[in-house]
């Protein structure tokens, strides 16, 4: 889990800025919708990490860095 205390980056490649998002998502033809990984976005990846898994069918939900998500349903966007 990401502790208020645990320094955070971003997981665009190469970005060094602070997160503030979650990219939780799944991939559906292994994971069950409880199953989510995360990736942490700042601000501008955001949408650019969310939109590279959405368009390859993985249901995405974004949230607040400090709302972990327990599932990520198929008509999740």
């Amino acid at each position: 889990m990401i502790g208020a205390d645990a320094d955070v980056q971003c997981s665009a490649a190469g970005c060094p800025a602070a997160a503030a998002w979650r990219v939780n998502w799944r991939n559906p033809r292994i994971h069950t919708a409880d199953r989510v990984k995360v990736w942490l976005a700042c601000d501008a990846h955001r949408d650019t990490l969310r939109d590279y898994l959405a368009t390859r069918g993985f249901p995405v939900l974004v949230t607040a860095l400090d709302a972990p998500a327990d599932l990520v349903p198929d008509a999740a966007s």
